[in-house]
């Protein structure tokens, strides 16, 4: 498809130098449209290297935000549509557009690299007319549009915004604006800007302001500082309308938390220079400058910040509460999740969770609105069942799998983050290529479109997402046959027949912050026991869906499959049904990917509780088995223990983070520990365990292995367990066939429960003592006698 006519011209603003990346302005587009004859149709389509607003005769257009979205440029870039008639008159009209680096070349991850796919920020556009005679006007971006730096001094994803009211012309975009110190734009050739086959439509919904919070405190911890507490850690940015008489200059410092002094601090979210080994700014710094003019109000939609505080040094004396709101700012994601229940820490916990996945979806799924922002593939591969219980994340996630797949190395390797600024093939920066290719993050490919697959049961989707996921098997089935541990080796000079499928070379992040263990990214860490237990789950999945798909292979990655278990088992796993190398996270991982044996299950598990009861009843799982731990024991009957592990307290625990006054879900166990404050506060992953709310609380679970027809909750089991004191509990899914519902109580030990599913879905619905029933659609109630457990 031809989204622009050949006249429609890449533009560069004009820049005599590029500042240094964090302080470079937006830059103000202007061009112009005569148009004679009355108007019966128009739209504009546009998109840009960097992030872009678009205004027709002065008006801002559309309610999209960060524009065009992030994706991996180099292959993909969405393009707009608006439906610009209403705004268009006789005579003269103008095109205008705010263009700043954004994703394309602003400051980007963990340690804040800038010019990740360009080094000049560009625009291309084209206005369409209709006319009511039938004949058309066309106006597109060219050699007569101009440029002006504008008063957005400065505009950086993750270092903020700055704004001058006074440089600002309010009629810029209208007609008869924009004549002083405007320059020509640049023309864009060669390269990218030749490149039409990138251009594709939007394919999930867009960012837009979601939601508008007012503050729910304020302070003034010294002369001339005002504190906001708005009481919600979130996404977004502040919106400023009191900003003092002309020449009033206005800091806002946002953060997670505050301060000894009750200033905020940022201090947790500050980025690590991992070779020259030192912290980076936190950014996340926002400045306007008043213009002393009624009606100006500071909303600074070219960064965005994870914060639920923020500081504003030089603010107006006569700030009040009235003048600030927090806009909270993702993408446009359709709720479908509902969880209550009696223990109001439970409810906080899957608030906290909802608002995490709220906050860190933003375009693409993010590990965290702050200090990274950055679209880490162990973290959605972690979260997105649970992420599809709580809000419609099908058209959200295929658009980023279709990323992955253009990012994934010619060798099979995913890259750690997707989109990745390197493309794919390597970065030259050492954490970038070291890590890429990471056990638990590469299986992203496989784990994210099978759990859709599962969710939505879209077939051709799970096709589509073939080719990266068979390339991914093969490069973890090719990296473990191809190499030997060097301690391995030195202990076991001829190695074992098992080897070949044992994965234990390469770099692996591991399980990744476990409690007391501090995180090493060392590619000398044998992690064997990890890799290939990933190697054994996405070739298990991988021939799922090729059998799902028709496709002959299947038989070839179920063999991939078989012998990676059988080598997990060889190194690892004892006669009795122990692990060689214990951990929780060992124990849910090995029980939840089906590695051990029918006969061994029950003593693995009952090892696992064992476990956490030496922890004093607590978890140490880290990053990629938190999800499990709970569904382990539960599905060895060790439901009892899961429900007092569930609801379990004190570090490392899901309810301290609740009883510490969390409103989103931490990074770290302790991430706020007798006033230390430990990485980000707002990293969905250990939100995961909201999905056994859903499905043991609640009771609401598919098939684990849903053939055609079964998936997307076209077969659901209804079996809600009773336990940790609850006296009530209900959930609701809005799945596409309609709602599941289950909602249960109880009343003089007498267990009732009524259940709705959408017509077609066949439920089997289970009571806690053990009767049976069979749902065809519709609703209907159910009860039973319990005993005194809860």
């Amino acid at each position: 498809m031809a989204y622009f006519s050949d006249g429609a011209r890449w533009i560069e603003p004009h820049e005599e130098t590029v500042p240094e990346a964090g302080s470079r302005p937006a830059h103000l587009l202007r061009g112009t449209a005569e148009l004679d004859r009355p108007v019966t149709a128009a739209v504009v389509t546009a998109t840009a290297h960097g992030v872009y607003e678009l205004f027709v005769n002065g008006e801002r257009v559309g309610d999209q935000e960060l524009t065009p979205g992030f994706t991996a440029y180099r292959s993909r870039l969405q393009v707009q549509t608006w439906d610009v008639a209403a705004l268009l008159r006789p005579g003269e009209n103008v095109v205008a557009a705010i263009l700043s680096d954004g994703w394309f070349r602003g400051r980007h991850g963990f340690e804040r690299h800038a010019d990740g796919f360009g080094t000049r920020t560009a625009f291309i556009a084209e206005l369409t007319v209709t006319h009511d005679d039938g004949s058309a006007t066309t106006a597109s971006t060219g050699s007569a549009w101009r440029s002006h730096p504008g008063h957005i001094l400065r505009a950086d994803l993750m270092d903020g915004q700055g704004v001058d009211f006074r440089l600002l012309d309010p009629d810029w975009a209208r007609p008869g604006g924009g004549e002083d110190g405007w320059w020509p734009v640049g023309i864009g050739e060669g390269g990218l800007y030749d490149d039409a086959a990138r251009f594709i439509a939007e394919e999930s919904a867009p960012v837009r302001r979601m939601e508008e919070l007012a503050p729910v405190s304020l302070s003034r911890p010294k002369p001339g500082t005002v504190v906001v507490d708005f009481g919600q850690n979130i996404n977004g940015w502040v919106r400023l309308s009191r900003l003092g008489a002309a020449g009033v200059r206005t800091v806002l410092t946002h953060g997670e938390v505050l301060g000894a002094g009750g200033e905020v601090s940022t201090e947790n979210i500050r980025a690590f220079d991992f070779a020259a080994r030192t912290p980076l700014p936190a950014g996340q710094v926002d400045e306007v400058i008043s213009a002393g003019r009624d009606g100006d109000v500071f909303e600074p939609r070219h960064t965005t910040h994870g914060f639920r505080y923020v500081q504003l040094d030089g603010a107006p004396d006569d700030l009040e509460p009235a003048d600030l709101r927090a806009v909270v700012v993702h993408t446009d994601l359709t709720r479908v999740g509902t969880f209550r229940s009696s223990d109001p820490r439970l409810d906080a916990l899957h608030e906290a969770t909802m608002w995490s996945l709220r906050d860190n979806a933003c375009d693409i799924p993010t590990d965290c609105p702050q200090r990274e922002r950055s679209g880490f593939t162990g973290d959605w591969q972690i979260f997105v069942a649970t992420a599809a219980q709580l809000y419609d994340v099908r058209a959200f996630s295929e658009k980023w799998l279709r990323d992955l797949a253009v990012d994934q190395w010619d060798d099979g390797r995913v890259p750690t983050i997707v989109p990745s600024p390197a493309g794919n093939g390597p970065s030259g920066r050492w954490l970038d290529d070291m890590s890429a290719g990471s056990a638990g993050w590469g299986d992203a490919a496989v784990i994210v479109p099978w759990e859709l697959w599962r969710a939505y049961g879209d077939l051709d989707a799970l096709r589509r997402a073939l080719p990266a996921a068979v390339r991914w098997v093969d490069f973890a089935a090719g990296a473990a046959a191809g190499a030997r541990h060097p301690d391995r080796a030195a202990v076991r000079p001829v190695p074992a027949e098992h080897e070949d499928s044992l994965w234990d070379t390469g770099f692996h992040f591991g399980e990744w912050l476990e409690p007391g263990v501090a995180p090493n990214p060392d590619p000398s860490v044998d992690h064997g026991i990890v890799a290939t237990a990933f190697l054994h789950r996405s070739a298990t999945l991988l021939a799922r869906m090729l059998r799902l798909a028709a496709d002959d292979r299947a038989d070839r990655y179920a063999r991939i499959a078989d012998r990676a278990a059988h080598a997990w088992r060889a190194e690892y796993l004892a006669p009795d049904g122990t692990i060689a190398e214990e951990s929780q996270a060992n124990y849910a991982r090995a029980l939840a990917f089906g590695l051990i044996p029918a006969d061994l299950r029950p003593a693995a598990a009952d090892r696992l509780a064992a476990l956490v009861g030496q922890n004093g009843g607590r978890l140490t799982t880290g990053f990629l088995s938190t999800g499990q731990l709970l569904p382990a024991l539960a599905e060895e009957g060790l439901v009892d223990e899961a429900f007092a592990l569930l609801f379990s307290t004190g570090i490392p625990s899901w309810l301290e983070m609740v009883d510490r006054g969390a409103t989103t879900v931490w990074e770290w166990w302790d991430g706020v520990d007798e006033g230390d404050v430990r990485g980000s506060l707002n990293h969905y992953s250990k939100g995961a365990v909201v999905s056994f709310l859903y499905e043991w609380i609640a009771g609401i679970r598919l098939p684990a292995d849903p053939a055609d027809g079964e998936a997307a909750y076209r077969r659901v089991t209804i079996a809600p367990h009773v336990g940790g004191g609850l006296t009530h509990a209900s959930a609701t899914i809005d799945t596409p066939s309609g709602p599941v519902a289950s909602a249960w109580r109880l009343e003089d030990g007498v267990f009732r429960i009524d259940v709705t599913v959408p017509d077609g879905t066949v439920a089997q619905v289970r009571l806690p003592d053990g009767t049976t029933s069979v749902l065809c659609g519709g609703s209907a109630s159910y009860a039973c006698s319990v005993d005194d457990r809860a």
